[in-house]
């Protein structure tokens, strides 16, 4: 006795398993790209989370903040260049680089171009600390 199942053709199962791979690879493109504005944003706040760990840390010798005693003059920030150096290559991961700008001077490495660049600016009593991140 022969049974009565119904079989698919061999090429009706090539062709479906076709389309849901040529589907499974353009929603791999579509959806596995990041929004071109991520790694900014990621950045953005990898710079506002240094800037607010310094705005708040206490000063080395005098002054309300850390951010306050190096952008007080530029004797302040010349007695602490190095030690805000370490101190924001402490607070960032790794994998980043940095810059940052005060009123009398800067510390970290040039800031390259062609590279998506993250930033917070702290204002202090004595001008505007602006922290500048990027990917190593």
């Amino acid at each position: 006795m022969r049974s009565r199942r119904g079989q698919l053709s061999l090429s009706a199962v090539e062709a479906g398993v076709g389309v849901v791979f040529v589907l499974a690879v353009a929603a791999g493109f579509a959806l596995g790209l990041p929004d071109a504005g991520a790694r900014e944003a990621q950045l953005d706040s990898y710079a506002a989370d240094a800037a607010t760990v310094l705005a708040q840390e206490p000063p080395r010798h005098g002054g309300a903040t850390r951010l306050a005693e190096v952008s007080r003059s530029e004797a302040s920030f010349e007695r602490e260049r190095d030690a805000l150096d370490r101190r924001v290559d402490r607070i960032l991961p790794d994998n980043l680089m940095f810059r940052v700008r005060t009123p009398h001077g800067a510390v970290g490495y040039r800031r390259p171009t062609g590279v998506p660049v993250g930033h917070a600016t702290v204002t202090t009593l004595h001008g505007d600390v602006t922290i500048w991140v990027w990917y190593a």
